[in-house]
């Protein structure tokens, strides 16, 4: 086997037979005698002509092709329980895991299936109405359900990714994200993805409870199913071992097992605003002036120090729009989705400064997770006393904010409740705002056009991820002190984003068996 780059001019896609012929060339043989040609990743190179970049394997006649497999899910009908809570990335993968270990998963999920979100998530953003366990944040799918679906993870030091993307295409996503350098799904897509996973699960024996928020969870040493986990309502489940998956924003989790006296310390996180820009502004700038209508829709990403921390875009959406992303009354919280198209005429992307326990004086483990609530409802109170709707954003222009003045009028947004001309300067806390004001005009260093008054800052972005961190055993991966409960994923402060979160369902899933099996 043999592996080489080949370049094509963006636009047209690499034909069957150019792949031959370079497979041919690279291997030193005839073209009868390429065995297979298999292309593992495809990039889009703007540095100078703007080419696809595609790394191919060819193999010759007599050499095996290396075929990745699926893990076999078995038939779990009456196989020992084990409770899932949260049925996001982590949760789903979690449970399909469980599966292949001949486990049988109870899915416990506070919100509604995916395709019953839809009717919450409208009334936040036309009727100012929040369900607080039915939003972009809550239900089935998590909030990756209602994103751009980006699975740009490709580290294997925790996991197998091939094992989350191969499933993904089983239920339904498209084979481009086994092989695309930036692979997303969409908003559009998602949903019937993520009842496509529900129904695998159902159809092998595992449960799906629905608007079961979890407050309570209980070892009980003297039953044999070892755990009883205690729903909003009186509801009860009894399972072998307990996988935790709740997302990040899940602070009456956090809240639940401080009160217990469980483990739990701070940890650090990014906060800061959402950045929109008209997309053909992106598009121009990071093609240098070259973009075509058939090229992909251009993204952006950069990381800078300012002043001792860093600062970073975020979940950047590409032809995506702003949506509201509150779990709580109160509190403005904004996030980014994109449909598989990125068709929409803006870009938006989070960019943040990051926060470490000691930039917020205490000594409770919950002190991250009040100084985010707290700068959630400045948000929301000094919106609503200017006059703007229910989970209407403070916002300001780009320029406008750097020079600590507020904005006379603002650009049309994307962001459904709207924006309000407020000084977001002011709002955010100063250690905050004074790097974003620093690194903007920096960014434009690196992007040309990026600084400009034509971009639209909203406060505030806040759920990057989890301000905590639930302490686990290194090697058993489950809660300190207590054995078959198993923190994974973004909630539990080990991952961000739908692969890396699927991935460490995924590990605590095999602990989980390995402990049921006496390991």
């Amino acid at each position: 086997m043999k592996e080489f780059e080949v370049t094509k001019k963006i636009g047209k896609e690499l034909t069957e037979a150019e792949l031959r012929e370079a497979s041919s060339k690279a291997l030193g043989v005839r073209p009868e005698k390429v065995a297979a040609s298999v292309i593992v990743r495809r990039s889009v190179d703007a540095r100078q002509e703007i080419v696809y970049r595609y790394r191919i394997q060819a193999y010759r006649e007599g050499e095996s092709v290396s075929e990745y497999r699926l893990p076999e899910l078995q038939d779990c009908h009456g196989a020992d329980p084990v409770i899932v809570v949260g049925a996001g990335p982590a949760g789903m993968f979690a449970a399909l895991k469980l599966l292949s270990h001949g486990l049988r998963p109870i899915v416990l999920e506070r919100g509604k299936p995916v395709t019953d979100r839809a009717a919450d998530m409208a009334a936040i953003s036309r009727e100012g109405r929040l369900d607080p366990d039915s939003n972009y944040c809550y239900g089935e799918g998590g909030a990756g359900a209602f994103s751009d679906g980006k699975l740009f993870t490709r580290s294997s030091k925790r996991g197998d990714i091939r094992e989350v993307l191969y499933r993904l295409v089983q239920c339904g996503a498209s084979e481009d994200i086994l092989i695309d350098a930036h692979p997303h799904i969409g908003t559009d897509k998602l949903p019937a993805i993520v009842a496509s996973i529900r129904e695998l699960i159902l159809s092998h024996g595992g449960e799906y409870h629905f608007s079961s928020r979890v407050t309570d969870i209980e070892a009980v040493r003297d039953c044999a199913a070892g755990f009883k986990v205690v729903t909003a309502g009186g509801g009860e489940f009894f399972g072998k071992a307990v996988i935790l998956a709740t997302g990040h924003s899940a602070r009456d989790v956090y809240e639940m097992i401080d009160a217990k006296g469980w483990p739990l310390e701070a940890k650090g996180f990014a906060l800061g605003v959402r950045v929109e820009h008209p997309q053909w502004q992106i598009n121009q700038m990071r093609y240098h002036g070259k973009y075509q209508p058939f090229m992909p829709t251009a993204e952006y990403s950069f990381v800078q120090q300012v002043d001792g921390r860093g600062v970073f875009s975020f979940c950047m959406c590409p032809g995506g729009v702003l949506v509201p992303s509150s779990t709580e009354e109160g509190t403005v919280v904004l996030n980014g989705m994109s449909d598989s198209a990125r068709s929409s005429k803006w870009a938006n992307a989070g960019v943040v400064v990051q926060i470490e326990p000691e930039d917020v004086p205490g000594d409770s483990p919950l002190r991250l997770v009040d100084f985010q609530r707290n700068v959630e409802k400045t948000m929301f109170d000094a919106a609503s006393a200017a006059g703007g709707r229910a989970f209407s954003a403070p916002a300001q222009r780009m320029k406008d904010f750097c020079r600590a003045v507020v904005s006379r009028d603002l650009p049309r947004t994307s962001y459904p409740p709207g924006a309000v001309s407020l000084p977001l300067h002011e709002l955010l806390p100063e250690h905050v705002a004074s790097r974003l004001r620093k690194a903007f005009p920096e960014v434009d260093r690196q992007m040309r056009g990026y600084y400009t008054n034509d971009a639209l800052l909203l406060g505030v972005e806040s759920r990057t991820s989890s301000p905590v961190r639930i302490p686990r055993d290194p090697d058993g991966l489950n809660l300190t002190a207590v054995p078959g409960l198993y923190p994974c994923g973004e909630g539990a402060g080990y991952s961000g984003g739908i692969v890396s979160s699927a991935i460490d369902g995924i590990r605590a899933s095999d602990a989980a068996a390995r402990w049921l099996s006496g390991e």
